[in-house]
């Protein structure tokens, strides 16, 4: 059956599945190589990530009162640009988040089964892609206490670590070049805004609920990630931070605290999880935009009668996730990702410059799109050189379909 979505979620569903997008992308998984890239530059790239993040959000918010439906920034794109902009957004969202649902379906199979990584990556993709089958408002109420659990763990850990003595010595040769690789990097963890943006037809006055939850969750995230950098500077150094697999436990280890280890196990596992739920809740309501308009196949837009869920959708993301969760490296996979999400927001704040002729509105947009082109351009070439060429297979694939 095609159709339409319900409109079930409030505010704080909304910002409970944009929270655990953001937290779990960014806390467990990019501090060390950002550190490698930026050494002492650290909150220097976090503050540039944060900018132009701050940039996408507004842009993001501003097009999602207009156009309040299903599919993000494939939305905006075609409608703003045309249709060659909303399938180029589409595709490289779909590219990078799944890259990332990849990504973290793997972290959350080593925290909780370190000898079977992989088979617990594979049932992690199972669950979840159960839960979402199950309907929209169960996803989010699995979210909100998700989060509020990593939250207040991290801030816990955070809190121990920064009243620990301090540790100074050598860090990583920070560069102009490398604070920018840096901030590429750390712009995978203020990504999960987006998944806002694609629940766009099942929230309610999705108008004034989408900027709210935008504004709320960008805020609350910002401030968690400077306590955090701030904190495990603080107790492990750069050097240290850069070459840590594991760097909120290294750190309550160095501060004497392991007894707060198993916590934060947990809170990395649950935050990864989160994520993956959101994440992967995400790409299928792109899936089913563009299967909508005949970017992909149309059975994919199948909503189910009872529970109101692009099953087919749903479940072919599962399968495609699943397909790629054994060959997943987690740095690898967030430069990956962070290109092509970058590209995907680049077109956004293209889109939102139409939205008006005021000044500051299009300065606003004119910084994102600018912001993005620069950090994609400065991750590593390894993960530039592909993410453009599944760019450009996207741009083929359209005008083939198109001729």
């Amino acid at each position: 059956m095609t159709g339409t979505l319900d409109r079930r979620l409030g505010l704080v569903g909304s910002v409970a599945i944009g929270m655990s997008a953001m937290v779990g992308a960014g806390l467990f998984v990019v501090f060390p190589p950002a550190v490698s890239a930026a050494g002492n530059g650290l909150l220097g790239a976090l503050a540039l990530a944060a900018v132009v993040a701050a940039c996408n959000a507004v842009s993001s918010a501003r097009l999602a009162r207009r156009h309040p439906v299903a599919g993000g920034t494939y939305v905006y794109g075609r409608e703003r640009l045309g249709p060659f902009w909303g399938h180029l957004a589409g595709w490289s969202f779909i590219a990078g988040k799944v890259a990332s649902c990849a990504a973290m379906a793997f972290a959350l199979g080593t925290y909780l089964w370190p000898d079977h990584a992989r088979t617990g990556a594979l049932a992690a993709v199972a669950v979840v892609t159960a839960v979402n089958l199950a309907g929209v408002e169960r996803s989010a109420a699995v979210s909100l206490p998700l989060v509020v659990a990593v939250v207040a763990i991290v801030i816990v850990a955070a809190a121990v670590m920064s009243s620990a003595p301090g540790t100074s010595g050598p860090a990583p040769r920070t560069t102009p070049g490398g604070v920018l690789e840096a901030a590429g990097l750390l712009f995978f963890a203020f990504a999960g805004y987006a998944r806002l943006a694609t629940l766009g037809e099942e929230v309610r006055d999705p108008a004034r609920t989408i900027p709210r939850a935008i504004a709320v969750t960008f805020v609350l995230v910002l401030g968690l990630y400077v306590a955090a950098a701030l904190a495990l500077l603080h107790v492990l150094g750069a050097a240290a931070l850069s070459s840590s697999p594991r760097p909120f436990v290294t750190g309550l280890e160095d501060a004497g605290a392991q007894g707060l280890v198993p916590l934060v196990l947990v809170a990395a596992a649950l935050a990864a999880g989160g994520a993956l739920l959101s994440l992967m809740l995400g790409v299928s309501r792109t899936v089913l935009a563009m299967a909508r308009d005949g970017h992909l196949p149309r059975h994919l837009s199948a909503v189910h009668e009872r529970t109101r869920v692009p099953h087919v959708a749903e479940l072919a993301v599962g399968v495609v996730v699943g397909t790629l969760v054994g060959f997943g490296d987690l740095v690898t996979s967030v430069a990956f990702s962070s290109f092509c999400v970058l590209v995907y927001y680049a077109i956004a704040n293209a889109s939102a410059w139409t939205l008006s002729s005021v000044l500051s509105w299009r300065l606003v947009s004119a910084v994102g799109l600018a912001g993005c082109a620069v950090l994609a351009a400065s991750l590593p070439l390894g993960s530039v050189a592909a993410g453009a060429a599944v760019v450009l297979a996207g741009a083929v694939a359209y005008t083939t379909t198109r001729s």
